[in-house]
């Protein structure tokens, strides 16, 4: 046990330790209701934000593979014009053969280059319609991601405005739940956490109203009230798994 954990547990009264957990829901309720004013807004930021990301990974990919066609289109290009010069010379060789065998051998120089011609013309239309369709498909994913920038850019600012406007009263509330959480020893802390976290309305801290939870508004036992009322040791809700306090400790 830390020295920090033991000064806690003994510096502290039950009973302090108790006003002090329901004045920290209280404040944790007022945060939960300025967090609610934000609403789906930071969610919907987040999706934005991976969509734009994932848009943005989808367009490099289109511009890598439009730059490998292009690349592949100039180099069928050169390829082809590498093979018509090359005719052209041995066409002029044939005009100097002193026989048929260098004349069949030339000619058939002549016939694998025009042919490597036919093959780069066929490779050139099908890079010229990969080409098409991935501009196309770049065209399409542009104007995505320009749309869902705008989207995300006004998902934003409105975020930023709640948040600016709420910044003051959000540091003073954080600072409020420091000065509770210091007063209550970890152990306690954590169990008030969980509770906290399993119920949907975040309420881990309530008071009996009208003998009854104020959670689950099942009914409170007298005797069980007396002991709540005395403040002496935790009271758990047996019905909900909250944590009970007395009326009284309403600031």
């Amino acid at each position: 046990m830390s020295t920090q954990k033991k000064t806690v547990e003994n510096e502290f009264s039950m009973e302090e330790k108790i006003e002090s957990l329901y004045r920290l829901q209280q404040i944790d309720s007022k945060i939960d209701e300025i967090e609610k004013i934000k609403g789906e807004l930071p969610l919907e930021v987040q999706d934005l934000e991976d969509e734009v990301a994932g848009l943005q990974t989808r367009i490099d990919n289109i511009n890598a593979d439009v730059e490998e066609l292009s690349a592949l289109t100039r180099q069928r290009r050169r390829e082809t014009d590498e093979s018509k010069m090359l005719i052209e010379k041995y066409e002029a060789q044939q005009q100097n053969v002193r026989n048929n065998r260098e004349f069949e051998a030339i000619n058939k120089e002549i016939e694998y280059q025009k042919l490597n011609i036919e093959l780069y013309a066929k490779k050139l239309k099908e890079y010229a319609a990969e080409l098409k369709v991935k501009k196309r498909v770049l065209e399409e994913a542009e104007a995505m991601f320009a749309e869902r920038n705008i989207d995300l850019e006004s998902k934003r600012n409105e975020l930023n405005s709640i948040e600016a406007e709420t910044a003051e009263e959000m540091a003073a509330l954080r600072a409020e739940v420091a000065e509770a959480q210091s007063k209550i020893d970890e152990r306690l802390l954590n169990a008030y956490q969980r509770i906290r976290k399993n119920m949907r309305n975040g309420l881990a801290v309530v008071t009996v109203k009208r003998d009854a939870c104020g959670g689950c508004f099942n009914r409170i036992p007298p005797q069980r009230q007396v002991d709540i009322r005395q403040n002496k040791k935790i009271i758990i809700c047996e019905y909900c798994g909250r944590i009970l306090v007395n009326e009284p400790s309403v600031e």
